[in-house]
């Protein structure tokens, strides 16, 4: 099998794999700090979901996975209410941040017969979570 056929079919395939949903995002400041608490769901569905936190200021792009819910809808929410709920205690201003709506999902591509390589795809094994539902 080449690269380039590989590189393809998991173009097609990964975008629907994914936690892709519009998250709901947070954005705090306190001074000349920034902190970023994002919900994340997967495509079309409101569990599972994770609640990932950002400190823009110090590790941009670097995330750490506060919470997840694999069942229990509305954990994610509020536990990142709660969150958000307590760094404003602590002086932070947070607000919820506008995110734009995702683009269009492309049509996937055909597989020629007889390829099957979603053993390639397996999920790696979840992070623990003192707090995972």
């Amino acid at each position: 099998m080449s690269i380039r056929y590989l590189a393809v079919v998991l173009a097609a395939i990964l975008p629907t794999v994914s936690l892709a949903q519009t998250p709901q995002q947070y954005h705090c400041t306190y001074g000349d700090l920034q902190r970023r608490i994002e919900i994340v769901y997967e495509t079309g569905v409101t569990v599972p979901c994770e609640v990932h936190y950002y400190k823009d200021t110090e590790a941009p792009d670097a995330h750490m996975v506060l919470w997840r819910a694999l069942n229990q809808e509305g954990f994610c929410e509020a536990k990142t209410q709660e969150f958000v709920n307590q760094l404003e205690e602590w002086g932070w201003a947070c607000d919820a941040a506008t995110v734009p709506a995702p683009a269009a999902e492309p049509e996937p591509a055909a597989e020629p017969a007889g390829a099957d390589d979603t053993a390639a795809l397996e999920p790696a094994e979840p992070e623990e979570s003192p707090d995972q539902q």
